[in-house]
């Protein structure tokens, strides 16, 4: 780990939220293609956030199957969260 997030505290810390900030996404799509109880807790958890997170890109693409939608419009803040995090953080590790 420390060689992942090591160098520049800054981009450490963006490091990791991006990282945290995808994962939570990417769980909601877990548990939504494994029919996961939303009445758990963790699960309405889990996907009040990453509705909160995904509410820029949600209904981007008219998509009428309910797993293809799910995974795009979760999956595309996702992949966006990742690129733009990791960026930064390489431009601020290399300042």
């Amino acid at each position: 780990m420390s060689r992942r997030y090591g160098g520049n505290p800054a981009a450490t810390g963006i490091l990791i939220i991006a990282d945290i900030t995808a994962l939570i996404l990417i769980l909601w799509i877990a548990f939504f293609l494994v029919n996961a109880n939303t009445a758990n807790d963790v699960v309405s958890w889990v996907r009040n956030a990453a509705d909160w997170l995904s509410g820029w890109s949600r209904d981007m693409f008219n998509i009428k199957s309910d797993t293809w939608r799910t995974v795009v419009n979760y999956g595309l803040p996702a992949a966006v969260y990742l690129l733009i995090g990791h960026a930064v953080a390489g431009r601020v590790n290399r300042s």
